[in-house]
């Protein structure tokens, strides 16, 4: 979804969020690449740290492209994530990867957001992931507030949640990850999975992730 400067302007007020209007998804070019070629190219990070949670060496990884104003993409964070952390995740069977895909400015400044409050703390970046899916529909309609209100549960000032907001540096890693997605992973629509390099897209549930993860630690 590509929005118009006009559009920003009448949905965000926050002077910090105006650094975002010029945010939009790139095109996706170029011919498919193969699976081998693209797990070696998913397994490492791009301009910003992976946010991850189990063990590097653990036997499966699962990266997610999700975006923060994606309804399937919170319904999983809701619903299958903590199954696949409490059974996989946590015996250390499974590396989880979130990566973010921003569909629109709102999901960015979310991102943005989010990236602020954990610094390289993984922990804290997956809890305020989880606060932010939980208010998607506030977060959508009235974004400043519920950016600011996230920012301060998590212990940052108002002043702190717009310099995040204005900090173009972030922005432009944010864009930069995400037109690598498109062009060389071949990410169009959120979520998408790559499970062991394999992609797999759109909505997953809980049984469709475990039989998969089953098949692959079989082997």
């Amino acid at each position: 979804m590509i929005v118009t400067r006009r559009a920003v302007a009448a949905v965000l007020s926050m002077a910090g969020l105006a650094a975002l209007a010029s945010f939009a998804p790139p095109q996706l070019v170029g011919d498919a690449m193969a699976q081998g070629a693209t797990a070696a190219l998913v397994a490492k990070p791009m301009s910003l740290p992976d946010m991850a949670l189990g063990p590097a060496r653990a036997a499966v990884t699962v990266v997610e492209y999700a975006s923060m104003t994606c309804p399937h993409c919170a319904a999983f964070d809701e619903n299958v994530f903590p199954m696949l952390k409490s059974k996989y995740i946590d015996s250390g069977k499974v590396r989880f990867v979130f990566r973010e895909f921003p569909l629109d400015i709102k999901a960015a400044a979310a991102s943005m957001l989010a990236r602020c409050i954990a610094g390289d703390d993984a922990g804290k970046y997956f809890g305020a992931i989880a606060s932010l899916f939980k208010q998607q529909d506030v977060l959508t309609a009235e974004t400043t507030a519920t950016l600011k209100l996230v920012g301060g549960q998590a212990g940052m000032s108002e002043k702190a949640v717009e310099a995040c907001e204005k900090d173009q540096a972030l922005l432009d890693k944010l864009k930069a990850d995400q037109t690598f997605a498109f062009e060389q992973l071949k990410v169009d629509a959120t979520p998408t999975f790559f499970i062991n390099g394999e992609r797999v897209k759109g909505a997953m549930s809980f049984e469709e992730l475990d039989r998969k993860i089953k098949s692959l630690l079989k082997r």
